[in-house]
């Protein structure tokens, strides 16, 4: 039984298998037709005949040309190991380097003038090309510096400039270089003068109570200039002014001299004064002054043909020997002969310092015609002369000095150091680089000027009442109270002192100086430029 029940367990029911096997064998064709489908499916993926395959190569060849061209140079060489060959293959291709030029922009300077291309600018030209500055014509506005040797103001508008451009005269600077203006002036330094014919009657009073003084018809156009009597006088000549005669001329072997002084004014409202140091212009008449004769003129007017130092005899030694310059051989001579040359320099300064404050508020009041007052400078050349007793006289102010050497070769040097310095003194000289007279970037403005270099009085602007307000005056300079154009104009002091070179101050006051000006006649903004240049001397004796 036992036997039995195992057969009949082993045995497979019939049914179940047929079925089992129906599902088996449907299962194998079922995955086989997937399969098939698979392969047919990859295959076309791959098939450049359909779109996909297409599509595949495409992209496969764009990565692929896009990996070599990223690959760093010769990584692909070393990489398959290449070896290439070291002949070049024919024909032989040759490469031809073209070198490009590029044409570095720099600042650009037109001429204003009668005669522009003229020799009496020559050496204006010449430095200016030395310190990169190229010239262009008046007919773009893209410029950075305008020299004007005849007044501009008349024929050119130039009341809307751009910040960064430069003129070399201000507006209304005939108050200080028209001859009437200047010697009716009523200075000490000033010899009497009298416009006609509107002060015949105050001259005639004058010579009444002076009977030995010896006078001068001077014309404002030209430089006729003659002593005459009063009876010789034209008293109905417009043009004309009577001027007081210095008759007791300081000599020099025998011959009476004017000096010409180089000077520079940067700035007005505040004011700021130099006077070229470097060398002074000294005129010699060619023919002694003794024994004096007023009819000739050789004798006591300086013309185009004077005498230069080096013909002079008790100076000639030191100018060509030892090469000292005009002014340092006239100081030379001067204590040769038991005198003291600083008494003359000393007065020179205070003559044009005194001069041009009187004249600045006119000056000044013509700036708010123009959108900017800070581009314009002024460089004129004062003349005057000496007298025995060492007292100086200021005769006039030229607008466009005589810049040419074509009469006396040796004054070349002169008038380029002059033209130099002064392009230094105002900002078109500079050691950077630069296509414009523009502001540079930030960083670089900073370099040039930062605020540090303006600070002044730590102590004080630290301490009560400056911590509280910026209403006493003595706060007015400290950090917290400056306003934009006070900032303004301290980095154009700063840099103007910084790059003064032969240059030296006289306004505002040296401290040696200061008991020459009444600091309470001066203006607001004269007395804050004046209080920040005594606090920088404080700290530093360059600035005193």
């Amino acid at each position: 039984m036992t036997d039995k029940r195992k057969e009949v367990t082993k045995k497979p029911d019939d049914r179940t298998s047929t079925e089992d096997g129906n599902k088996s064998r449907c299962s194998k064709s079922s995955a086989s037709v997937h399969n098939k489908r698979v392969e047919e499916e990859r295959a076309s993926f791959f098939d450049l005949r359909t779109t996909t395959g297409q599509i595949l190569f495409i992209t496969v060849t764009v990565a692929a040309v896009t990996l070599v061209q990223c690959l760093p140079k010769d990584a692909l060489k070393s990489v398959l190991n290449l070896q290439l060959p070291t002949q070049q293959c024919e024909p032989e291709v040759q490469f031809v380097e073209k070198k490009i030029v590029s044409h570095e922009t720099r600042p650009k300077y037109w001429v204003f003038g009668r005669n522009p291309t003229g020799g009496h600018l020559l050496h204006v030209h010449n430095v200016l090309q030395r310190i990169g500055v190229e010239q262009t014509g008046n007919d773009t506005t893209d410029w950075d510096l305008l020299w004007a040797h005849d007044y501009p103001f008349r024929k050119v508008n130039l009341q809307h400039m751009k910040r960064h451009q430069l003129v070399n005269h201000f507006p209304g600077s005939g108050y200080i270089t028209n001859k009437v203006d200047l010697s009716t002036t009523r200075l000490q330094y000033i010899p009497a003068a009298f416009k006609l014919p509107a002060e015949s009657t105050q001259f005639r009073e004058y010579a009444a109570a002076n009977p030995g003084k010896q006078f001068v018809q001077k014309n404002n156009q030209h430089r006729h200039i003659q002593i005459k009597g009063i009876d010789e006088i034209d008293f109905s000549s417009n043009d004309t002014f009577i001027q007081e005669f210095i008759d007791d001329p300081l000599l020099v072997d025998g011959y009476k001299f004017d000096i010409g002084v180089y000077t520079v004014i940067t700035s007005l409202d505040p004011l700021r004064v130099y006077i070229y140091k470097g060398d002074i212009l000294f005129r010699y008449c060619p023919v002694p002054y003794y024994p004096f004769n007023a009819s000739d003129v050789d004798k006591y007017i300086v013309g185009d043909d004077y005498l230069p130092t080096w013909e002079v005899p008790s100076l000639s030694q030191y100018y060509t020997k030892y090469g000292f310059g005009m002014k340092d051989s006239f100081d030379a001579y001067i204590r040769s002969m038991g005198r003291e040359p600083s008494t003359i320099w000393e007065q020179v300064e205070d003559a044009i310092r005194l001069l041009i404050l009187k004249k600045e508020p006119l000056l000044a009041g013509l700036l708010s015609r123009y959108a900017n007052k800070r581009n314009f400078f002024e460089m004129m050349r004062f003349d005057l002369v000496v007298d025995n007793q060492l007292k100086v006289y200021l005769m006039e102010a030229n607008m466009s000095p005589n810049l040419s050497s074509a009469h006396f070769k040796p004054n070349r040097l002169l008038y380029e150091q002059v033209i130099y310095h002064l392009f230094q003194l105002v900002g078109v000289g500079s050691s950077i680089r630069r296509n414009s007279l523009r502001k540079q970037q930030p960083d670089t403005e900073a370099m040039l000027t930062s605020f540090k270099n303006l600070a002044t009085a730590a102590n004080q602007c630290a301490e009560p009442p400056c911590t509280e307000s910026c209403a006493p005056v003595e706060c007015q300079l400290c950090s917290t109270c400056l306003e934009e154009t006070d900032l303004d104009d301290l980095k154009r002091a700063y840099r103007e002192h910084m790059s003064r070179g032969d240059m030296k101050r006289i306004f505002p006051v040296p401290k040696s100086d200061l008991h020459r000006v009444s600091y309470e006649s001066l203006s607001a903004k004269n007395q804050f430029m004046s209080r920040w240049f005594e606090e920088k001397c404080k700290i530093d004796q360059s600035y005193c």
